[in-house]
C-alpha cells in the first residue's frame, strides 16, 4: 500500500505541475491588411499524443459557430523546432505527436472578417479578437494559466482587454502582455488594438474605461464616458458594490449593433453617429446598461447549466428567460433610474431604450416590450423556458416563421420579471422588491453554484413571502396569455384605450417591404387573411382587384376598402402570375401603449414613483 500511495503522490504532483505550467499565445498582426492574423500558441505536453481544440460556440451567443472554419496553415513543431506530425482528429480538433517534446509549437492563421460582437474583425487600423474563434487550447487543459503576448504594427499603439496586465519583469514591462488564470478567462476577454479613444472613469477606486474605436470627431466620447459611469454608479448602489477590479466597455462604432457580456468587460458595436439623436443614444445607454447588468446576472449569478463550459457542444437551459429577459427588463428600467432617459422614454410618449421589435404607434421602453409579446403569434405555441431551450436552434436560426410558431425569451422574461416586481411589491406591501429577490439569489448562487428553475422561483417566493408556484406555472411554463391587471392597477397604469371613433382599418395580415421597387411579402402571420388565402413569403403582389399597387401604395390603397371586402390580389411567385381571394381583415389591435390612469389614487402614484425611482 505505500508503495501505491507514493505513486500517487509523485502522481498528483506532476498532474498538478502540469496544470500550473502556462500555456502562452503570440498573436501577430503582419497580415492584418488582408484580414488575418497569426497565433503561436506554446503549450506544455506530456506523453506520446496531445490533442487540441477550438472551441465551436462562444458564451453568451448560443449558436454553434464552428470557429474552427477559419483557421489554416496549421503547423507543429517541438520547442527545438523538430517539426512534428499531426492530424486532425475531429472538425475542431488536433492530435499531434510529441516525440518526446515537453512543450510544442502550434501555428496557425486565423481569418478574421466576421463583424460582430462574438466574432473576429482584422484590418490595416484596428482589430477585434474574441477568444473562442481565436485561441485554441488543450484537451483536457481549460485549468492550465493562459498568457497572451501582441505584436502589434509599428502605427498601432493600444490593446484593451479585461485581462489581467503581465507585470514588469526586472522592473521591465512588456507591452501588450496579458495573463488568466485559466481557459475560461481568456474566452472571456476580448481585445480590441489600434488606436482606440479611451476614457477613464473611477467608481470605489475600481478603474472603469470606455473604449471608443472610431470615434472620428463625430462620437460625443466625454459625455458617453460620463453617462455610462451613472450606469454604473446606479448598479453599485442596487447590488451593494462592484464584483471585479477593472471593467472595460469595448464600444466598436462600425455602423453594426450588438452586445456580447464578459466578467469584467463587454462588447459593443453601434453607429458612430449614435450620439447625435436621442432615440439612437438612448438605445445606446440601454445597450450599456443590458450588458453591464449581465455583470452580476448570467456572469456570476447563473443558471446551472452555463458552466462550466462545454465549449465543443451546445449547453441549453431552461433559464434564459431569467439571464437574457430580466436583463432586458432592468436595462430601460435602471437607464430610467440612473436619470439618463424621461418617463414617456420608458413608459410611453417618447422614443424607446429596451424594446427588440418595432412597435409601430407604441412609444416607450416598456410598452414595446409588451407589444413584442402579444404581438407574436407564436406566444400560444412557446413557452418562455422552451424559448430559452430551444436558443440553439431557433432564436439563433430564425425565419419567416419563427415569428409564427416561437416567442423571443428576451422580451417575454422582461415582460414577466415586470410582472413579478409588482407582484412582489403587491404580496409585501411595497416592503420588498424583484431587487431584493435578485440580491437574494446573488447571495446563494453566485460564482460556482448556479441555480436551478426550481431554486431561482423558490428565492421569489421567499420573498414575496406568498406561494408563486401558480404565477410560474401561467406565465413561465405554459402558453397562457399575461394577465396585466394586478400590476397595473398597483401602479395606477392602463393600457391606452383606443378611441370609440377609430375608423376600422382593412388588412392582409402580413408585412411587406420595398425591394427595390418590388413590393414584396416578408412575413404572414398565422390565421390571418394572407394565411388563409395562401400568400407566401417572396411573393410578389403587384395588384389588388384590376389596380396596380407600387410597393410605397399598399397602405394607402388598403385604406379604400373596409374589413371583410374580398379582393383579388395579383401576385407573381417564382415570375409566374397567380390570382387569389383574400377575404380582409381588421386592423385594430390592441395598441398595448401604457399610460398613467387620470384617476390614479395618491397611494398608486406613490407605488408608481417607488418602481420608477427605485427607492422604497
Amino acid at each position: 500500500m505505500k508503495p501505491l500511495v507514493g505513486l500517487a503522490l509523485i502522481m498528483s504532483a506532476t498532474l498538478s505541475a502540469q496544470s500550473s505550467d502556462p500555456i502562452r499565445y503570440t498573436v501577430r498582426f503582419t497580415e492584418a491588411k488582408t484580414h488575418y492574423i497569426s497565433v503561436d500558441a506554446d503549450i506544455p505536453v506530456s506523453g506520446p499524443s496531445v490533442e487540441v481544440f477550438m472551441p465551436v460556440w462562444t458564451p453568451g451567443s448560443y449558436l454553434v459557430r464552428e470557429f474552427a472554419k477559419n483557421v489554416d496553415t496549421v503547423a507543429v513543431t517541438s520547442d527545438n523546432g523538430k517539426p512534428l506530425g499531426f492530424t486532425t482528429s475531429r472538425k475542431n480538433r488536433w492530435k499531434i505527436e510529441t516525440a518526446g517534446a515537453k512543450r510544442i509549437h502550434f501555428t496557425y492563421r486565423v481569418y478574421c472578417r466576421e463583424m460582430s460582437v462574438r466574432t473576429n474583425w482584422v484590418e490595416s487600423g484596428f482589430a477585434l479578437l474574441n477568444g473562442a474563434p481565436t485561441f485554441v487550447t488543450l484537451v483536457g487543459g481549460l485549468k492550465h494559466p493562459h498568457e497572451v503576448t501582441l505584436e502589434l504594427p509599428p502605427t498601432w499603439k493600444t490593446s484593451m482587454t479585461g485581462l489581467t496586465e503581465a507585470p514588469p519583469v526586472s522592473g521591465i514591462a512588456k507591452p501588450h502582455h496579458y495573463l488568466a488564470p485559466d481557459y475560461d478567462t481568456i474566452v472571456d476577454s476580448p481585445i480590441v488594438a489600434g488606436n482606440p479613444t479611451v476614457h477613464r472613469f473611477e467608481v470605489d477606486g475600481i478603474p472603469h474605461f470606455l473604449v471608443n474605436q472610431g470615434e472620428d470627431g463625430v462620437w460625443d466620447g466625454p459625455r458617453s464616458s460620463a453617462d455610462t459611469e451613472k450606469i454604473v454608479r446606479h448598479y453599485r448602489q442596487m447590488w451593494g458594490g462592484l464584483p471585479y477590479k477593472k471593467y472595460v466597455f469595448l464600444n466598436l462604432l462600425t455602423g453594426s449593433g450588438g452586445g456580447l457580456e464578459h466578467k469584467n468587460s463587454v462588447c459593443m458595436m453601434t453607429s458612430r453617429w449614435g450620439t447625435r439623436t436621442p432615440a439612437s443614444y438612448t438605445g445606446w445607454l440601454g445597450l450599456v446598461s443590458h450588458e453591464y447588468f449581465h455583470a452580476w446576472n448570467v456572469k456570476r449569478l447563473r443558471p446551472v447549466e452555463l458552466g462550466p463550459f462545454d465549449y465543443e457542444n451546445e449547453n441549453p437551459t431552461k433559464s434564459l428567460w431569467v439571464a437574457e429577459g430580466f436583463t432586458d427588463y432592468y436595462a430601460s428600467l435602471s437607464t430610467h433610474r440612473a436619470g439618463l432617459s424621461t418617463r414617456a422614454d420608458y413608459l410611453g410618449g417618447g422614443p424607446a431604450g429596451g424594446g427588440r421589435g418595432a412597435a409601430p404607434g407604441v412609444s416607450g421602453a416598456l410598452s414595446r416590450l409588451i407589444y413584442d409579446v402579444q404581438n407574436a403569434p407564436g406566444r400560444k405555441l412557446q413557452s418562455a423556458e422552451q424559448a430559452s431551450l430551444d436558443a440553439w436552434i431557433r432564436y439563433y436560426r430564425p425565419n419567416e416563421n419563427s415569428g409564427n410558431t416561437g416567442i423571443s425569451y428576451y422580451s417575454k422574461g422582461a415582460v414577466v420579471a415586470f410582472l413579478l416586481d409588482a407582484k412582489i411589491r403587491q404580496a409585501t406591501n411595497g416592503q420588498k422588491t424583484l431587487d431584493d429577490m435578485m440580491r437574494l439569489a446573488y447571495s446563494r448562487y453566485s460564482e460556482d453554484k448556479g441555480y436551478t428553475p426550481e431554486q431561482f422561483k423558490a428565492a421569489a417566493e421567499e420573498v414575496a413571502g406568498t406561494p408563486l408556484r401558480d404565477f410560474f406555472r401561467r406565465s413561465v411554463e405554459s402558453t397562457e396569455e399575461l394577465d396585466y391587471t394586478e400590476a397595473l392597477a398597483w401602479y395606477g397604469l392602463r393600457f391606452r384605450p383606443r378611441p370609440g371613433n377609430a375608423p376600422a382599418r382593412a388588412s392582409l395580415g402580413a408585412d411587406t417591404k420595398n425591394d427595390a421597387g418590388r413590393l414584396l411579402i416578408t412575413r404572414v402571420a398565422t390565421a390571418s387573411p394572407a394565411h388563409t388565402a395562401g400568400l407566401n413569403v417572396d411573393d410578389e403582389i403587384l395588384a389588388i382587384g384590376d389596380f396596380r399597387v407600387r410597393a410605397d401604395q399598399l397602405a394607402a390603397h388598403l385604406g379604400y376598402y373596409k374589413p371583410g371586402e374580398k379582393v383579388s390580389v395579383l401576385i407573381a411567385r417564382r415570375d409566374k402570375l397567380e390570382r387569389l381571394e383574400v377575404t380582409l381583415g381588421n386592423d385594430q389591435p390592441t395598441e398595448w401603449q401604457i399610460e398613467v390612469r387620470p384617476d390614479a389614487t395618491a397611494e398608486q402614484k406613490q407605488h408608481l414613483e417607488a418602481w420608477l425611482t427605485g427607492r422604497s
